[in-house]
């Protein structure tokens, strides 16, 4: 991407979306490529078509008060003769999230899915039992979704969203002012290098997949895309207080039934936590990546959930 966003406006847009009732679940990759496929789905006709489908549209298919706040934000573009937005808006419940427009082919796209949802679910699930952290953060923060919901849960936590990307940290500033939250900090940050003391909640939802092109929203290293969620559990046993949490959704690929990722880990935590727990959330995702390069050993890709304390 290489337009700029006006935040100011992009926020006031969010805020006309929700007085209009905006309502949208993003769906994988490839059932949006089925749905925008059908010839009934070649233009937008409402605002879910425009802001969730990412279609092309014309300019009396949205409020004059929209597309006048689509050109202030800076998040329109012409498409096929039309007009389109360069941004989705995606919706957890009542709270609203921009991130980046489909389909996602540059390095700095922001993603938002339905791994969002398994890891939003997974920690709304955790936070019936945590106790109040005072100081959280989410690295690979993206859109913020999960700074947001634990900066909304535990008003009195102090919770930064981590990431090495500008416009990811742009669009969560964004989406936190339009959940109303004034205690979500924006970090540029690779892993936790740019933050400074411990933690008592560390949260990801990493890239996982291995990806040819090594865009950062996909790409997740080595051991099979692995690696990234690795390291982000070596630096959260580092930086964790003593009887912090990490909370970690991630994409692991088994390999003949077995799981490297775990294998690996296993030791670390049983060093360093008092408790622990591992379970794959949905033991079958992105089947279509195993025809891709790297894969071909690999029988499955699991969502997986940690869920680890410190010692």
């Amino acid at each position: 991407m290489t337009n700029t966003i006006d935040t100011g406006a992009l926020l006031a847009l969010g805020q006309a979306l929700q007085r209009a009732g905006y309502q949208f679940t993003t769906v994988t990759p490839a059932t949006h490529r089925r749905v925008n496929g059908r010839p009934a789905n070649a233009w937008a006709s409402d605002l879910r078509g425009v802001f969730g489908w990412s279609r092309p549209f014309r300019e009396d298919a949205v409020p004059k008060e929209i597309l006048a706040l689509m050109w202030g934000a800076g998040v329109l573009k012409e498409r096929n003769g039309g007009l389109c937005a360069t941004v989705r808006a995606s919706t957890i419940g009542e709270r609203l999230y921009f991130h980046s427009a489909f389909p996602t082919r540059d390095d700095d796209a922001v993603f938002f899915g339905p791994d969002t949802y398994r890891y939003i679910a997974a920690t709304k699930r955790a936070m019936d039992t945590l106790a109040p952290p005072r100081r959280a953060v989410d690295i690979g923060a993206g859109g913020g979704p999960g700074a947001i919901e634990v900066a909304a849960r535990f008003p009195g936590a102090q919770c930064f969203a981590a990431d090495i990307n500008d416009r990811a940290l742009a669009l969560a500033g964004v989406n936190a002012r339009l959940a109303g939250l004034a205690n979500v900090a924006l970090r540029h940050s690779d892993l936790l290098n740019n933050l400074e003391g411990g933690f008592d909640l560390v949260m990801s939802n990493p890239p996982y997949i291995l990806d040819p092109d090594q865009l950062r929203y996909r790409h997740g290293g080595d051991m099979r895309g692995a690696g990234l969620s690795l390291a982000i559990v070596e630096a959260a046993l580092e930086r964790l207080n003593p009887g912090g949490t990490l909370l970690l959704y991630t994409g692991i690929a088994i390999v003949d039934g077995r799981d490297e990722f775990f294998e690996v880990i296993r030791p670390k935590l049983e060093a360093a936590c008092a408790s622990w727990t591992y379970e794959e959330l949905d033991p079958d995702i992105f089947g279509g990546q195993l025809d891709c390069d790297g894969y071909e050993e690999v029988e499955r890709i699991a969502a997986v959930w940690l869920r680890a304390t410190r010692r």
